[in-house]
């Protein structure tokens, strides 16, 4: 169990930093939410933000983050429609801030199905989860998906780095997660694009060499930055590839501040470039935004005249 860290969070996205993209948000279905909030209390760390889903993006949105991926994962079959049309509802309320992806559970019948539904429904990607739904990312089972999801163009954001581990897991993340099995679905499916969270952690080489080989591989910095979890990177931010980074943040699920780090951008002498590559411009490339916020008219939020604003008119 990890401890709460109770440091000061800032009221806006400062002003220094360019539009930001959250491509790691967390909503689930209220009775889901109380049962992970336990699950979190008792066996990793404790919730600062105990939210409602459409008190997340509310909160979020409040303070100046431009738009948000929203995730959420099926942690049994059967409840992936439900969990869906869930998603597909709460994105309509707030149209054009909020990207939302679908979820199914792999091996359960009508995968292909669910996603298609989901697709044509307006999700925009799946979301998987290897540590809660316990699967192995080279099963036949996991076929379906990819082609699923490489044949609609949609990305992958599958959690399928080895932390963070919990004995609390039906399954051991360790035996299940591993860079060579992911190298091996993106070589054998060359037209998905796969997003693997937490910069692949702890592997973090092995991913910072996977995503200079391959140009569908993106990675996501959540808690990754934070310097909260016991995990030694050895790599710097600016070594890795510029334009395969995401900003995440993993709310509401963390111990700390919302905005912990967004401060490491305004912290890090990190060029211009890079901080609106990892904040903005890759998640507008992997989840084609542009035309989406060119359809739906999605309000500016910085005025600064940059990348952000032309593209986000």
């Amino acid at each position: 169990m990890l401890p709460a860290i109770n440091d000061v969070e800032g009221a806006k996205v400062p002003e220094t930093l360019p539009f930001i993209i959250d491509s790691h948000v967390h909503i689930f279905p209220d009775s889901i939410f109380k049962t992970i909030w336990k699950w979190f209390d008792e066996f990793a760390w404790p919730i600062r933000y105990k939210l409602a889903s459409p008190d997340v993006l509310s909160y979020l949105l409040s303070r100046g983050v431009g738009h948000i991926i929203a995730l959420q994962y099926a942690h049994k079959p059967g409840i992936a429609r439900d969990l869906n049309n869930y998603m597909v509802k709460l994105c309509q309320k707030f149209p054009g801030n909020v990207t939302g992806m679908a979820t199914v559970f792999p091996g359960e019948s009508a995968c292909e199905v669910i996603l298609k539904e989901a697709f044509a429904n307006g999700l925009q990607g799946v979301k998987l989860h290897a540590h809660v739904q316990c699967f192995d990312m080279n099963s036949k089972d996991m076929d379906e998906i990819y082609e699923t999801c490489s044949s609609a163009q949609k990305p992958l954001v599958m959690h399928v780095g080895r932390e963070p581990k919990s004995p609390a897991y039906k399954c051991d993340p360790y035996l299940l997660c591993d860079a060579e099995k992911l190298e091996r679905v993106i070589k054998n499916y060359p037209k998905l694009k796969v997003c693997v969270p937490h910069l692949g952690a702890d592997e973090f080489l092995k991913y910072k060499q996977l995503i200079e080989k391959y140009d569908n591989l993106w990675l996501d910095t959540t808690m990754a930055l934070s310097d909260y979890l016991p995990l030694k990177n050895p790599i710097r931010l600016d070594e890795m590839r510029s334009d395969r980074i995401m900003y995440g943040s993993d709310f509401p699920n963390i111990p700390y501040a919302w905005d912990r780090e967004i401060k490491f951008f305004e912290k890090n002498r990190l060029s211009d470039d890079f901080i609106e590559s990892v904040l903005s411009k890759n998640a507008v490339n992997l989840f084609h935004l542009k035309s989406m916020k060119n359809e739906n008219g999605c309000p500016r939020i910085s005025s600064r005249e940059s990348l952000s604003e032309k593209m986000l008119i």
